[in-house]
């Protein structure tokens, strides 16, 4: 104990009051602490072959602001640092890695959130904002669709173009049009801030290491823990929280394929929808919708078996809002599917549309961003590796 008090120097290891582990105040709690935690870490560098994090780490001394947001999206949560401390609780010094990362991630998607305005909008109430938005909305369809022409709400559609039957589809084409270009816009603008903050550079010089972060980000690689998995633990084991991450990601690259195929379908060929069971758009959105059923399904039951050690019950909403969103909106797209050649198809697509559009608007504001800007601290990550290489 005594060579990790020499290494840290003046700094207090115990949990301090305001300021990080040199006694530099930062604007946030979180920043204090993450600087505490990586100035301890720091200096003992057991845990340095278990993810990014740490070799990140031991490339500075000192730890600006950036650098916290940075390694904090770097942190893949995966517990294997808190298993292996030798200082984590009930040791005084309090060493808790995950959660203070975990806390200081969802921090960063309110920092960085365009416009700012909004920044606050998902941090307590992610859960609660989306469900009430995606029943506004398809509260607001169902009326339109009553007023334009009620018999049409109870009949069956069938056929190419049953859907616009119930909602032209210019109409809708405009009004989801606008909310997901409105989404990627501020996504982009969050983006941006997020790369200069935690780089102090132009967003142009991220291409040095886009493959290496392309790569990482596809195979997961960092939720392994060094190995050893999601749990922490030193015998390797099947690893729910992984294969929950790999089915939401792929299902959400299968539906957003469907979609790009069926926009194609609609605008270059003149296909209107909806397609036969067969055609590629219904085969690539049914199997990214089962993706995207099971797998934040997954991710709850793993949210709920997590050591509370490692929760942070203060930004539950913010966990799981995004997830409860891609969970309804897969799974109200293929009841949609299986049921709309029946009466019950205008009532489900009403509901469909309210939970995607909630998803639209909410994204830039919801966990969504952490996919974001975690593939850019890995492209940080993989720059910082290859210079000093």
């Amino acid at each position: 104990m005594s060579a990790t008090s020499d290494l840290i120097g003046q700094s207090p290891l115990t949990k301090p009051t305001k300021a990080g582990g040199r006694g530099i105040e930062h604007s946030s709690e979180n920043l204090n602490e993450a600087d505490r935690l990586m100035t301890i870490c720091n200096s003992c560098r057991y845990c340095q072959g278990l993810c990014a994090v740490f070799p990140a780490m031991e490339l500075r001394r000192d730890f600006t602001e950036g650098d916290l947001n940075y390694m904090a999206n770097l942190c893949h949560a995966c517990g294997a640092c808190f298993a292996d401390c030798q200082f984590s609780p009930p040791h005084d010094f309090e060493v808790n890695v995950p959660k203070t990362m975990a806390s200081l991630r969802a921090e960063t998607y309110s920092r960085y959130a365009w416009p700012s305005f909004l920044s606050g909008l998902f941090y307590r109430n992610g859960l609660a904002i989306s469900i009430i938005t995606a029943l506004s909305v398809a509260g607001f369809i169902l009326g339109f669709i009553y007023f334009n022409n009620p018999d049409l709400l109870w009949a069956v559609h069938t056929g190419p173009g049953a859907f616009y039957k119930l909602m032209p589809h210019n109409t809708m084409a405009l009004l989801f049009g606008v909310a997901f270009v409105a989404a990627i816009i501020a996504i982009i603008m969050g983006a941006i801030t997020f790369w200069k903050d935690t780089t102090n550079a132009s967003i142009a010089g991220a291409g040095s290491g886009f493959w290496q972060a392309f790569s990482d980000s596809f195979k997961l690689r960092y939720l392994d823990g060094g190995g050893a998995g999601c749990s922490g633990e030193t015998i390797q084991k099947k690893d729910g929280r992984k294969h929950a991450h790999h089915l939401t990601f792929y299902g959400f690259l299968l539906c957003f394929a469907s979609t790009s195929v069926a926009t194609l379908y609609h605008y270059g060929l003149g296909r209107e929808a909806p397609y036969p069971w067969w055609d590629l758009p219904v085969i690539l959105g049914t199997l990214g919708g089962i993706g995207l059923v099971i797998g934040p399904a997954g991710l709850f039951l793993e949210k709920f078996k997590r050591p509370k050690e490692l929760q942070d019950p203060d930004r539950f909403g913010m966990d799981t809002g995004f997830i409860a969103m891609l969970f309804l909106t897969s799974f109200t797209g293929l009841v949609l599917l299986f049921l709309r050649e029946t009466p019950l198809m205008g009532i489900l697509l009403a509901i469909h549309l309210g939970v995607v559009f909630s998803l639209f608007l909410t994204l830039p504001y919801s966990k969504f961003v952490h996919g974001i800007y975690r593939f850019l601290a890995l492209i940080r990550s993989a720059k910082e590796s290859n210079a000093n290489h």
